[in-house]
């Protein structure tokens, strides 16, 4: 039942809702009726959205509970819904043909953002086992012990210096990467909440008897897939930089 009031409380549920309503009141229904049409749409929006999370069997990744990956993950997910939902509701017809389309580009984006939102974890919780303080406060001590060390340690001096110096680039790949993909994470949820946003606007322009805006549709398609493979792009990177 919680998962059930959290998908009451998701604004896409909202919207669906209040496009829906305003599309039957488009159309001659009666305002109350075109109230009760946006209710029910937010409320089936809200229970199918609950029990989907329950039972659709697929791996839980390992994403830290709380973490700006989970946030922008989450996000992510509740959009990529509601578009689903969204282009569902939407009958036959070129506008919803094109908008149908879209579908697999989203639930790749999707689940290319749940795959870096995992790798965002593990890399922060690698990075969280560095003392960074240590690491630098030993080179400094090092450094300073090496200019007047005997012959006979400048070896093992160095040798220590290097071993600090191999783990603090290894920390410094590991913020750069955990960096990277949160930006990526960032910039591509966000560009799916405006898809979103832009096809309701679209769905309720069609209601209104309103020219199919192809021009803007071919835009959003292309911003999409723009969205995908910079996200594919990104995860390529990030697994390079740490294979290194």
């Amino acid at each position: 039942m919680s998962r059930f009031f959290e998908e009451l409380r998701d604004p896409w549920g909202l919207l669906l809702g209040a496009t829906a309503g305003g599309a039957a009141w488009a159309v001659s229904v009666h305002p109350a009726a075109a109230g009760l049409v946006g209710v029910a749409v937010w409320l089936a929006k809200a229970a199918t959205a609950a029990v989907q999370g329950r039972g659709d069997g697929r791996t839980a990744r390992v994403v830290t509970p709380g973490s700006q990956e989970a946030s922008w993950l989450r996000r992510a997910g509740s959009a990529a819904r509601g578009f689903g939902e969204l282009s569902a509701s939407m009958g036959h017809g070129p506008l919803a043909e094109r908008i149908a389309l879209m579908r697999p580009q989203v639930d790749d984006s999707t689940a290319t953002l749940e795959r870096l939102a995992e790798q965002a974890s593990l890399t922060g919780t690698a990075l969280a086992r560095f003392d960074l303080d240590r690491l630098r406060q030993e080179h400094a001590r090092l450094t300073r012990a090496r200019k007047g060390a005997k012959k006979e340690l400048v070896g093992d001096l160095d040798r220590a210096l290097a071993s600090l110096a191999s783990q603090q680039a290894v920390a410094d790949r590991l913020a750069e990467t955990r960096e990277r993909v949160l930006a990526r994470m960032e910039s591509s949820t966000i560009s799916i909440e405006e898809l979103v946003a832009r096809v309701v606007e679209l769905s309720a322009m069609s209601a209104t008897g309103a020219l199919e805006p192809t021009r803007v549709l071919d835009e959003l398609a292309d911003n999409l897939e723009g969205v995908r493979q910079g996200l594919h792009e990104t995860e390529q990177i990030t697994r390079d930089a740490l294979d290194r």
